[in-house]
């Protein structure tokens, strides 16, 4: 989110500049979960409004803000954060009229109102499928794809992500002004081909601990044969043609950056990428196994059981220690600002 932040300030000031100003300017942050960063992109879109405001000596708009998320998601918390974020905004005195709703509802369909919303944001979120590809086949030995992949199991994966984000276009066509503007950021792939590690590894690691629980005993083998992760990391040129095929907004800028999977590792040198790192430390294994964790684990709970989540994190934390002490590896995302026609 932070290495986004120029590209969403950028937007959220052209669209400020080409619009003359707004009363009130009304915000959606689709898959928003319910953690500490959940009001980290509306804290920055206040914070660029307020800037530009005292640069043109405008008033500050009012801001309605939707908060999106399955239903599911624990919108109690995020409601209860509200206090603690209205004061941040004042003690920065950029306090402002900031009304926040929640919008619970797959964002692969309608949500809103139609022309009700004037900006989108979405962060990390739209690599997640609306189920998983339904009669895979031959992709038992892995829970997503693997460098040995059948073109049969990547066109069924292609297709779900496919359809899924023309949902997402369609969708929010109907939803945002003609004029507003969205920014996506999502993980992606370097490559057009999906046997790149930056579209497998990760996965594979998360599946060879799941095999490990199954030998101990602990979990059944054809639970995790028979399991396909609901996700997609698209190529940037796949991007493009959906938004372009789906004609409803135009593209303004596309970029990717890369991330280390351990978020604690703050090396951005690219060409130390593949440095062997100090073997025998397990700190980075933890700290990627937490973020999965945080991340999947309920999912994870209702294919496999609440109880051996532990063990499963703990397997999968020696394994990405063993990968990343031979080579160091990084998430790549794309982000992407767009106008809707």
């Amino acid at each position: 989110m932070s290495r986004a932040t120029p590209l969403l300030q950028e937007t959220i000031k052209d669209l400020y500049s080409t619009s003359g100003g707004f009363t009130c300017l009304r915000v959606a942050d689709m898959g928003c979960s319910s953690g500490p960063n959940t009001l980290l992109a509306v804290s920055n879109i206040i914070s660029t409004v307020h800037g530009l405001c005292q640069a043109t000596n405008f008033e500050l708009p009012e801001f309605q803000v939707f908060l999106n998320d399955l239903p599911q998601n624990d919108f109690n918390t995020v409601f209860d954060s509200l206090p603690a974020f209205y004061n941040q905004l004042k003690k920065r005195d950029m306090l402002c009229h900031c009304f926040v709703a929640g919008a619970p509802g797959s964002f692969y369909g309608r949500v809103f109102p139609r022309r009700s919303l004037d900006f989108v944001h979405s962060s990390s979120s739209l690599h997640w499928l609306s189920q998983a590809p339904q009669g895979l086949k031959n992709n038992k030995d892995t829970i997503y794809m693997s460098d040995m992949v059948s073109n049969e199991v990547f066109q069924s994966y292609k297709k779900q992500f496919w359809d899924d984000f023309a949902s997402f276009l369609q969708s929010r066509a109907e939803e945002v002004v003609p004029g507003g503007r969205m920014v996506l950021t999502f993980l992606g792939r370097s490559t057009p081909q999906p046997s790149s590690k930056d579209c497998y590894v990760y996965w594979q690691l998360l599946a060879q601990s799941l095999f490990d629980l199954a030998a101990q005993g602990l979990i059944q083998k054809d639970y995790v044969e028979s399991f396909n992760m609901p996700y997609y990391g698209p190529y940037s040129a796949e991007v493009k043609e959906i938004i372009e095929n789906e004609g409803s907004f135009k593209v303004d800028k596309l970029e990717t950056v890369e991330v280390t999977w351990d978020p604690l590792d703050f090396d951005d040198d690219n060409e130390k990428k593949h440095l062997v790192v100090d073997k025998g430390t397990p700190t980075s294994g933890r700290n990627v196994a937490n973020c999965v964790r945080a991340a999947l684990e309920p999912m994870l709970a209702s294919q496999f059981g609440s109880n051996v989540m532990d063990s499963l994190f703990d397997k999968f934390s020696e394994h990405v220690d063993q990968y990343l002490s031979v080579e160091k590896t990084k998430h790549f995302n794309i982000v992407i600002s767009m106008t809707r026609k």
